[in-house]
C-alpha cells in the first residue's frame, strides 16, 4: 500500500527525534506505531513482540512471536534478517519472558549498554515488560519516549488522506445501516450487526478493515454514558440513542457519532443537540492552520457557553492508523493548556458530545485541516435523526388501549 520511500521517510523522520532527545535505540511496541514504519500488520499483538529502531541502521528489528514472523515477511519492506522470531516456550511463561530474548539480541548485537528509549505508556507494554528489559540490559540508560512515533504520524502523507476517505465511505455505509435497522422491537445488538456488516463489507470499490473500538450505542438514560456498547434490550417508540462507530480501511479511522430518536425526541434532548450543532458548527467555521488546539475548544466552549452549557471533557484528538483498544492517536487534544498549532493534513475527531445526569447527546466530525480551514471526510446530516417507525399504527392503537 505505501511504498518504500514513505516509510524510509517515515524511519528517518523517526531517527531525527531520536536524535533530538538523545536516544540511540527505540524499541516500539504500540501496534500502530509498528505498522506506520513496517507495515507489518497482524492479529499478534496480545503476544509481546517489539520493533528495533537504531539510530544508526537503515533497517529496524522486528522481534516477536515464531508463528508470526511469516506475517513480517509478506507485510513489511524488512528483510529476513531483520525479522527475529522468539520460540514459543516464551509465551505466556512463568519462567521466560520475551523481554529476555530481546535483551539477548540487543546484546548480542551491541545495542545492550545504549540509550534506550521505550513506549512505558503503551497498551502493550506491561510492567512485566519494564522490569525484564531492565535485568536484562543492566548498563542500558533506559527513558520514556511513549508517543515519540506518535507525534510523527501526525501530519498525513496524501497516501494516508485517502485512505482515510474511503474509511470515510465505509462509515457513512455504517452509519446509514444502523439509521436502517433501528425500529421499534429491534434488539440493539440487531442494530450492532447491521453496523458491523457494513463496516466490513465496505463498498463495492474496497473492503473494510476491523475498527479498534466497537459500535457503542447506548439509548435513553444510558446515553449519559457514552461509552456503553449494546445489549438485547428491543427498542420501543419514543426511544432516543447515541451511535458512535468508525469507518477503517487498511488500519486508518474515520470515527462519526450521531443522535438519533424513534418516532420523536423528547424535548430535552432535541434541546441539547440544537445546542450540539450550532457549537460544532461554529467551531468548524474558525478552525485552520496557524490556530492552536486550545484555541478550537474555546470557540466551542463560549458558544454553547451562551446557551448555558459547559463540557469538561476534551473537545477532540487526533485520528489516523490505529489498532484496538483505541482510535486515537494519543498527541493533540482539542483542550485548554495544548497549544499544539493546526497545519494542513492534521486529522481529527472533532468530539462535542455533552453528557448530562441522565442523558446525552453525540454529534462529531471526523475533520482534516486544509491550507485554508478544514473539511469534514464523512458525508451525514448531522441533526437529530428521527426514525419513522414501521410500526407506528400498531405502536398507536395499543397506545389507546391501554389510556
Amino acid at each position: 500500500m505505501f511504498s518504500n520511500e514513505e516509510y524510509l521517510v517515515r524511519m528517518n523522520q523517526t531517527k531525527q527525534k531520536m536524535m533530538e532527545y538523545g536516544i540511540e535505540v527505540l524499541l516500539v511496541s504500540n501496534p500502530s506505531n509498528m505498522f506506520y514504519l513496517t507495515g507489518y500488520n497482524a492479529w499478534s499483538f496480545y503476544v509481546h513482540q517489539i520493533l528495533v529502531v537504531m539510530i544508526d541502521e537503515e533497517q529496524p528489528i522486528w522481534i516477536g512471536r515464531e508463528m508470526d514472523a511469516h506475517s513480517a515477511q509478506v507485510t513489511t519492506w524488512l528483510d529476513d534478517n531483520h525479522i527475529i522470531p522468539y520460540p514459543d516456550e516464551f509465551v505466556q511463561s512463568t519462567i521466560k519472558h520475551p523481554m529476555d530474548f530481546v535483551a539477548n539480541i540487543l546484546t548480542e548485537i551491541g545495542q545492550g549498554n545504549r540509550k534506550i528509549g521505550l513506549e512505558m505508556d503503551a497498551f502493550y507494554f506491561t510492567a512485566m515488560c519494564y522490569e525484564r528489559i531492565m535485568q536484562g540490559l543492566p548498563n542500558a540508560e533506559f527513558r520514556n519516549f511513549s508517543t515519540l512515533v506518535n507525534w510523527v504520524r501526525l501530519i498525513k502523507s496524501d497516501t494516508e488522506i485517502e485512505c482515510m476517505k474511503k474509511a470515510s465511505r465505509i462509515l457513512e455505509n455504517a452509519m446509514n445501516a444502523a439509521y436502517d435497522t433501528v425500529d421499534i422491537g429491534i434488539r440493539e445488538n440487531d442494530v450492532a450487526a447491521a453496523i458491523y456488516q457494513a463496516q466490513i463489507s465496505g463498498t463495492s470499490d474496497f473492503g473494510g478493515d476491523y475498527t479498534s473500538i466497537v459500535p457503542m450505542i447506548p439509548s435513553n438514560e444510558n446515553t449519559a454514558s457514552p461509552h456503553l456498547t449494546w445489549t438485547d434490550k428491543r427498542y420501543q417508540y419514543g426511544d432516543y440513542m447515541t451511535i458512535e462507530i468508525a469507518g477503517a480501511y487498511k488500519r486508518y479511522h474515520t470515527p462519526m457519532a450521531r443522535t438519533l430518536a424513534i418516532g420523536e425526541a423528547p424535548d430535552k434532548v432535541q434541546d441539547l443537540a440544537d445546542v450540539v450543532v450550532e457549537g460544532i458548527e461554529t467551531t468548524m467555521e474558525h478552525i485552520k492552520p496557524g490556530i492552536t488546539a486550545e484555541e478550537v475548544e474555546d470557540i466551542w466552549s463560549k458558544t454553547i457557553a451562551k446557551r448555558g452549557y459547559f463540557k469538561e471533557s476534551r473537545l477532540g484528538y487526533s485520528i489516523g492508523l490505529s489498532y484496538p483498544p483505541d482510535w486515537g492517536e494519543h498527541t493533540v487534544s482539542f483542550r485548554k493548556g495544548d497549544r499544539t498549532m493546526m497545519q494542513p493534513n492534521m486529522t481529527f475527531h472533532l468530539m462535542p458530545g455533552i453528557w448530562l445526569d441522565n442523558y446525552g447527546v453525540e454529534i462529531t466530525e471526523s475533520i482534516r485541516i486544509t491550507e485554508n480551514g478544514c473539511e469534514t471526510f464523512a458525508d451525514v446530516p448531522r441533526d437529530l435523526h428521527i426514525k419513522k417507525p414501521s410500526q407506528v399504527s400498531s405502536f398507536t392503537s395499543e397506545k389507546n388501549q391501554t389510556t
